[in-house]
């Protein structure tokens, strides 16, 4: 152990964006904080990030600077919070007391002390600003006047003062008992996670006084040093002086802050001790453009001080003396002195551990978040507006877009492969895997491919939105029709293939959709590069933003929480990415398939030549494709002719490693190994094989193991293979042919969105129409629900009618 002597004078890391470039010296004033393993995160982030941070092995006496100064680096995104060291967390009275006003909100407060003490546990330093202590003191207060209050109304049954206890109480006597009060609840509870705290009461005039102030950050930078977590609160039980009108911190060219809050103590202190990150937690979920209960107003995910002037504020709360202008003002002033400020609603769950993990909550500000840069909330507004553009063109003009989309994909061949070819550069020297790779790559055969797709879905698509599905007669002069709609806006996750890009957006295109994609970082160069075509393309008809790129840096997790912009999400990609976003989204429905686990059944009347082919071309044609065999099934009865070693030897020679179900191994003494799962989705040159004793056992097999994508029957004898067809429960089913034609493309439809295995709308290859869904237009003639009671006079035809030319 080293003693405080021993550590004196120890080295500090000072980091750029370059990483280390020098070692410096601080006196440190107190014992060294724990080494934790923060600091580890801090140094890999300083060596690739524009942020300059010093971790110090201890906190310099920052007591004895001026008032804060600008710093010139704050975090410029969400991501970048998970490495904020020092932290300052302001909690409003909103947040301390109970909705009722009486006492304090005891479970939320302890929800907070959770996650600070978890934050400081794991080597981040926390300082607390709270309020509370008026609260807590007004409810204690109130329970022994009520007691006093007692024998008065004995005496006098008419005297009704207990009504009005708790006005008669005076804050700063509450505050006197509260503060007390207040800070054994916290010691109390953050001591069930070994954090050790101090209390630092303070009043707003001492940081008017230069004395009182160095001492006050003194005090602040020895309790750091010792692992302490300091909590401030202001001294309400004192009459406080006269509020001093002119602003401290005020230097050349920049304003001051007066204190007149705790959200201005709290900016104060955030910028006094260079905290990286200040949270101001209250009662409202964030910035909104305007008051959030008038019409048109937006939530602010993120904001810039240049924003300032675009605001209007509501109402303060009426807990506690900090209104959303208060807190602004304190945000943007912490802002130009370096500190990173989130305000977000203290009533959110483990609302501190999701800021810091870098999850969308509450409203950033940041100066170089916003800067070039469109919120994606209004990104996906200008989606559905683009989209609902679309609609009201004909289907010929939609038609054209994709048309021209298909030309441009041939005539800037070389654009796209250029681009191409930086993300197969970084993603080899990244080392990829293989099959991901393979995905990633375009080449002119791949763009001829599809542009000829693309064509189809163009030449397709003219009666798609707007197709008259039912038309019924309700009654005399009154008509009802069913007609297809686009869905809205549509949200896709693809990793690696950027020829998903245009297919997806042709699809768009064609089914009036708007549309928000967002690739993965491996495709960023090629994403970039076929988006830039499709905005030409929708510029051909005056619809540029129906459809965009998302990307930015933050979480997917966060747009699955759009569910006021974004109606459909389809995930296309690794089993792990869909079950992920299948988990995620709560809100918003998913369309998709986690596993491809697709089956060959070979039969025992199947032509054999016909089934080596068909093994082989489902197994090696694109095995990291969702439509690939991943096992095979032969009838026991073909163990006793060639074609086990037949087709053994074929999928050795196309390196397919092989595995035995369970069945196959009993029979084999030297064998393949033992498959460690029947239900598996290899995605690469290995696969299962499995013998069963008919087409019962292997329609059990695949129901039970299989994920209802697509499965297959080798056989001639036709009435088996249509039995086979009927009873199994997968999105497609194959008779003699590969399952590699489970694709959009190949059913004719131009491409596909995805491939579906729900039970629910589209299923399979996902084209133009499984992007559709329908609504009901009705016309009539004065016509009313009275109209056809007993007294109405109207009766009901419900005559159905032609839907042909309509």
């Amino acid at each position: 152990m080293l003693g405080k002597r021993a550590l004196t004078g120890l080295p500090r890391l000072v980091l750029n964006q370059q990483g280390f470039n020098g070692v410096g010296f601080y006196k440190i004033p107190g014992q060294l904080a724990a080494l934790r393993p923060l600091v580890l995160d801090h140094c890999r982030y300083a060596s690739t990030s524009p942020r300059l941070w010093v971790p110090s092995l201890t906190t310099p006496n920052f007591g004895t600077k001026p008032i804060a100064e600008r710093r010139e680096n704050t975090f410029s995104d969400r991501s970048q919070l998970k490495y904020a060291r020092r932290v300052v967390i302001k909690l409003g009275s909103a947040v301390i007391t109970r909705e009722d006003e009486h006492g304090l909100a005891l479970g939320r407060l302890a929800s907070i002390v959770e996650q600070v003490a978890e934050c400081q546990n794991e080597g981040r330093e926390c300082i607390m600003v709270t309020s509370g202590a008026v609260a807590f003191g007004k409810q204690k207060l109130t329970q022994e006047l009520l007691m006093s209050l007692s024998m008065r109304e004995t005496l006098s049954p008419t005297d009704h003062t207990r009504e009005d206890a708790p006005t008669l109480l005076e804050p700063r006597a509450a505050a006197a008992v509260g503060q007390s009060g207040l800070m054994s609840l916290y010691d109390a509870m953050f001591s069930q996670y070994g954090v050790k705290i101090a209390q630092v009461l303070v009043t707003k005039a001492d940081f008017y006084n230069e004395e009182t102030r160095k001492n006050i950050m003194s005090t602040l930078s020895e309790l750091i040093s010792l692992n302490i977590v300091p909590i401030i609160n202001t001294n309400d039980a004192v009459s406080p002086p006269p509020q001093i009108d002119e602003p401290i911190g005020a230097k050349p060219g920049k304003r001051g802050i007066s204190l007149k809050d705790n959200d201005s103590l709290a900016a104060m202190l955030a910028a006094e001790v260079q905290s990286d990150l200040l949270i101001l937690m209250s009662d409202v979920d964030g910035i909104y453009n305007k008051p959030p209960w008038e019409p048109g107003a937006r939530f602010l995910h993120t904001f810039s001080s240049e924003q300032r002037q675009t605001i209007e504020f509501g109402q303060k709360s009426k807990v506690g003396t900090g209104g959303m202008d208060s807190k602004v003002n304190s945000a943007i002033w912490a802002l130009d002195r370096g500190v990173s400020v989130v305000i977000c609603n203290g009533y959110a769950k483990e609302a501190i551990k999701t800021i810091l993990s870098g999850r969308k909550i509450g409203t950033f500000f940041t100066d170089s978040a916003v800067v070039g840069s469109v919120p994606t909330e209004v990104i996906a507004e200008n989606a559905r507006i683009g989209g609902r553009l679309l609609q009201t063109l004909t289907a010929e003009e939609r038609a054209s877009a994709v048309h021209t989309l298909a030309d441009l994909l041939v005539s800037k061949q070389s654009l796209i492969l250029d681009a191409n070819q930086k993300d197969l550069q970084e993603a080899s020297s990244s080392g990829l895997a293989k099959p991901l790779l393979s995905r990633l790559s375009l080449t002119p055969s791949k763009l001829k491919n599809l542009a000829v797709g693309l064509n189809q879905i163009a030449d397709s698509s003219h009666r798609n939105v707007g197709r008259v599905l039912r038309r019924t007669r309700l009654a005399e002069g009154l008509e009802l029709k069913q007609i297809t709609v686009p869905i809205g806006v549509l949200l896709v996750i693809f990793e690696s293939r950027p020829d998903s890009l245009p297919q997806v957006a042709a699809l768009a295109m064609a089914s009036a959709n708007g549309l928000l994609l967002k690739g993965g970082k491996e495709a960023a160069y090629s994403n970039k590069a076929l988006m830039e075509l499709v905005k030409e393309a929708l510029g051909t008809v005056g619809a540029t933003n129906a459809i965009s790129l998302v990307s930015t840096r933050e979480e997917i997790g966060d747009l699955l929480t759009m569910e006021q912009h974004i109606d459909l999400i389809i995930p296309r990609g690794s089993s792990d990415l869909v079950r992920s976003i299948q988990k995620q989204s709560q809100h918003i429905p998913v369309m998709g398939h986690a596993e491809g686990i697709c089956h060959v059944f070979v039969d025992k009347d199947a032509d054999l030549k016909k089934a080596l082919k068909i093994v082989r071309d489902s197994k090696c044609d694109y095995p990291a494709a969702c439509n690939a065999m991943e096992t095979l099934l032969i009838h026991e009865d073909l163990m006793n002719t060639s074609f086990f070693s037949d087709i053994c030897d074929l999928l050795k020679k196309e390196d397919v490693k092989i595995n035995a179900g369970p069945a196959l191994n009993q029979m084999l003494t030297f064998g393949p190994p033992l498959a460690k799962s029947m239900k598996h989705e290899y995605g690469a040159l290995e696969c299962c094989i499995e013998v069963v004793k008919g087409i019962d056992a292997a329609i059990d097999h695949i129901h039970t193991y299989g994920s209802g994508h697509t499965e297959v029957i080798v056989t001639e004898n036709k009435s088996r293979a249509e039995d086979f067809q009927k009873r199994i429960d997968s999105a497609c089913v194959f008779h003699n042919a590969s399952s590699r034609f489970a694709d959009g493309f190949r059913f004719g439809l131009g491409a596909e969105v995805g491939i579906s295995t729900a039970r629910i709308h589209a299923r399979g290859p996902v084209g133009v129409e499984g992007l559709l869904t329908t609504k009901w237009v009705l016309d009539g003639d004065d016509h009313a629900a009275a109209d056809f009671s007993e007294q109405g006079g109207r009766h009901w035809l419900h005559e159905s009618l032609p839907t042909n030319g309509q």
